[in-house]
């Protein structure tokens, strides 16, 4: 390869022209398995753009509630967007050559939403523990100005973690393999291939993962067993109360579950089959943006009723055979 050359000294730094993406490639059904995800994102696009714009021309909806749900269905959008269509046009259209910068805004911005999609349930959780726990101050604390505050915070925060990690990048060397063995430009997959010291980027790596999994889970598990706690206590509505979150607890396992198993697997039982990893990967990081509007969002009493109320508005607005034949005469008299 016509880019690489030794190494004079330590301060040289040497970037290939791209990275060539190879995950899949012994994956004996991969062409069907990436026409599934291309089904699985356009349902991702069409529920949560479906529930933004019921939130967005409801003023009624215009709550702390219903601002975390749009939160968490712009995540999702944002989240598939920067996902599947690479994945596809990657794997199924063969076009696996990423150039080097843009392998790195492609790796911003997977970093960017994925922990933002961990935030965005935590935030949830959040709105869940007040109204449960704080019921009678509930108006007072989970304002629209304070939940702003949240959601802001979390995404500046993992808008600047991530330009700091990524950043990083551009100080290692890849004077050898320029193949990674994933779905996307991977962060680990990519600073591994490095020929200099890449231990300030493998703890970044780690340390934000960690930071970024382990804070919204912790936060979330000690919001329920807060809820636990103040459920007990009452004497009325128990199952009712419960229930409010049971839909919210579905999301937070089909998000962290799959990753945990993985990882777990891994530790325990040693290396799992590349192919399979990568697989279970992609379907974690691609399912739940599909399941989350269905499972939580549309369920919503308030934003089932808006959505029926929608439908049947568009069914009123296009005239029928019989309204058309009169317009029809109408129009020639």
């Amino acid at each position: 390869m016509s880019f690489l050359r030794t190494l004079v000294n330590s301060s040289v730094i040497v970037h290939p022209p791209g990275f060539y993406i190879i995950g899949f490639q012994s994956f004996a059904s991969a062409n069907v398995f990436f026409i599934f995800l291309a089904f699985v994102y356009v349902v991702t696009v069409l529920f949560n753009g479906l529930l933004i714009i019921i939130v967005v021309i409801n003023p009624s909806l215009h709550t702390p509630k219903f601002l975390a749900v749009i939160n968490l269905a712009v995540v999702d959008l944002c989240f598939t967007t920067c996902t599947i269509p690479g994945m596809i046009k990657t794997f199924l259209f063969k076009v696996n050559f990423v150039p080097f910068n843009s392998c790195l805004v492609q790796m911003y911005f997977y970093y960017v939403f994925a922990p933002l999609e961990s935030y965005a349930l935590m935030i949830l959780a959040y709105d869940r523990l007040v109204a449960i726990c704080f019921a009678l101050r509930h108006n007072s604390i989970n304002t629209i100005r304070s939940m702003c505050c949240i959601i802001s915070i979390t995404w500046c925060y993992n808008l600047g973690a991530t330009a700091y990690s990524v950043s990083l990048m551009t100080r290692l060397s890849f004077c050898n393999s320029v193949t990674v063995f994933s779905y996307f430009c991977d962060y680990a997959p990519v600073y591994r291939l490095a020929c200099n010291d890449n231990s300030m980027q493998w703890f970044a790596g780690t340390f934000f993962s960690y930071l970024n999994i382990l804070v919204p889970l912790s936060f979330i598990v000690v919001s329920y067993i807060s809820i636990l706690l103040t459920v007990f206590k009452m004497k009325t509505n128990r199952v009712k109360t419960l229930a409010t979150c049971a839909e919210h607890i579905i999301l937070v396992a089909v998000f962290y579950i799959p990753f945990f198993v993985i990882y777990t697997l891994g530790f325990y039982l040693g290396p799992v089959n590349p192919d399979l990893r990568v697989l279970c990967l992609s379907l974690a990081s691609c399912l739940p943006p599909c399941i989350n509007p269905i499972v939580y969002s549309l369920k919503t009493k308030e934003i089932k009723t808006r959505a029926l109320a929608l439908i049947r508005q568009s069914k009123r607005s296009v005239p029928t055979n019989s309204e058309r034949i009169i317009v029809v005469l109408k129009t020639r008299k």
